[in-house]
C-alpha cells in the first residue's frame, strides 16, 4: 500500500488511478489516514453506489440487528414464498 501526504500529493489524479494497479493509494495528513484509493473490480455502479450510501448501509444493518435477534427464513422457504 502506497501512502502519501495531502500536501505532497501533487501528481494527477490519473497517474494516482494508474498505480492502483499494483496497490492501494492512502492519503494522509500529518500522517493520519484521510482518504484512500483503490481498484475497484468486478461491480457495477448501482453496487458501488449503495456499498458508500449511509442511509443503505444503515438499513443492512438494522436488517442483520432483526435477523440475529428475531431469526429468520431458509433460503428455499424464501423462493416458495416469492415463487422464484
Amino acid at each position: 500500500m502506497k501512502t502519501v501526504e495531502v500536501k505532497n500529493a501533487t501528481d494527477s489524479l490519473g497517474e494516482y488511478a494508474r498505480r492502483l494497479a499494483k496497490e492501494p493509494v492512502v492519503v494522509t495528513r500529518r500522517g493520519k489516514p484521510m482518504a484512500a484509493l483503490f481498484r475497484v473490480k468486478d461491480t457495477d455502479w448501482e453496487t458501488l453506489s449503495l456499498s458508500m450510501n449511509p442511509r443503505f448501509i444503515a438499513l443492512i444493518q438494522r436488517s442483520r440487528a432483526r435477523h440475529k435477534a428475531k431469526g429468520g427464513i431458509p433460503l428455499a422457504e424464501a423462493r416458495r414464498r416469492f415463487k422464484v
